[in-house]
């Protein structure tokens, strides 16, 4: 090729899709509107406090994550395996029995699912496990909640673990999301840890797009000349292609509280089991990774996915971890419109509009750090084999 290929956008999967191309020794210049690269993956600096946009993890067993990151420079720091739900009153843990077997016998002794339940958790985590890959996305599509329901779960389970837990990673409590992505979310959450870096999630996009020609401050408004990669979020690509606007993402309200005094100690994810009130989910994140607080410290993430009055999310804190909450200060609430595509449907869009124009994203794979990361991969593969095969010069 002559000229270098232009990629619009500098998240995780223009990152992943210029460095493939450099492994090949094909140049790439990012163009970038925000300041930072990273896109929806990044974090804020404010009052001492690390603050990633939005509630944010990233699972070791990613194949992707895997492939790419420097996994030791990242100095990743560990959620416990299992969860606290929240309901009737109190909390209730859930452990990863594989991970805490002495734990076990309290988590099977809680009114959050029955004995059966239990085991059918066992059965699932077994049947995701011993899979690739890739098989998941070759199962018969439902939505998840009708894939809980032909595994036999309970509504208690459903309502009071599933619902919270994969809404916190869907962005919607009803689960109308692929049972293909759900299968492939357990099997990543069941096989390796689910972790923070230790300066904040920027750290991974500022890892990648090491010694990359990344441009800020660089909008574009038309769609440049020469091989062009579009690796922004659907309704961007569509509007710089002059298409129909795409449906809606989904949405979240991520809001962050500064305390003297943590709620729980634990590195662990509480869940709101009770179905009621605008929390889906919380935890002390400078449990997980102390840097993220200033010392003397506590940082709280708070996710809601109808947005609501902070007061209201603050009652509700308080109504759980007592009136030390109204003493906490509120540090700043993210509103993500576009947090995520929409996934009724895994549906696969074609990366090669056509030789000489590719897009990638996570909504061309699935909404995870991962498929942003693997569409941009295979965004520069085809690239590469246009390249070979004379299509683009």
């Amino acid at each position: 090729m002559n000229r270098p290929v232009t990629i619009v956008g500098a998240g995780l999967a223009g990152l992943s899709c210029a460095r493939e191309l450099k492994a090949h020794g094909v140049e790439s210049v990012l163009l970038e509107a925000a300041d930072h690269v990273g896109g929806r993956v990044y974090t804020d600096e404010h009052e001492g406090f690390l603050l990633d946009r939005g509630f944010q993890v990233m699972l070791t067993a990613y194949p992707e994550c895997r492939r790419l990151l420097d996994y030791e420079s990242l100095h990743l720091k560990k959620f416990y395996p299992g969860a606290l739900v929240r309901f009737g009153g109190k909390c209730h843990r859930m452990a990863d029995p594989w991970r805490h077997p002495a734990e076990a016998a309290a988590s099977l002794a809680s009114p959050i699912g029955t004995f059966m339940d239990k085991m059918r958790v066992s059965s699932l985590r077994t049947s995701v496990t011993q899979a690739t890959i890739a098989a998941p996305f070759k199962r018969p599509e439902l939505s998840t909640m009708q894939a809980l329901k032909n595994y036999r779960f309970s509504a208690n389970l459903i309502d009071r673990f599933f619902r919270p837990f994969l809404g916190g990673i869907f962005l919607e409590r009803e689960l109308e999301t692929s049972s293909r992505v759900f299968e492939f979310i357990f099997k990543m959450f069941s096989e390796g840890d689910t972790a923070l870096p230790a300066t904040g999630m920027r750290a991974i996009p500022l890892q990648m797009g090491h010694e990359l020609d990344v441009r800020l401050h660089t909008r574009v408004t038309e769609l440049p000349e020469g091989p062009v990669v579009l690796a922004v979020d659907e309704p961007e690509a569509a509007r710089i292609l002059g298409g129909e606007t795409p449906p809606a993402g989904k949405s979240v309200d991520c809001l962050y509280y500064a305390a003297e005094v943590a709620p729980v100690t634990e590195p662990i994810l509480i869940l709101n089991g009770e179905c009621t009130g605008p929390v889906n989910n919380c935890c002390v994140v400078s449990a997980v990774a102390s840097g993220y607080a200033p010392v003397g410290a506590s940082l709280i993430s708070v996710s809601v996915l109808k947005s609501a009055p902070e007061a209201a999310v603050r009652t509700q804190l308080a109504e759980w971890f007592g009136p030390a909450v109204m003493r906490w200060q509120h540090l700043r609430t993210y509103t993500i419109a576009y947090a995520q595509p929409v996934q009724k449907v895994y549906s696969p869009k074609d990366v090669r509009l056509r030789p000489g124009l590719y897009r990638c994203g996570d909504y061309t794979r699935n909404a995870s750090l991962d498929g942003a990361l693997a569409s941009g991969y295979q965004a520069a593969r085809v690239l590469l084999e246009d390249r070979d095969r004379n299509l683009i010069s």
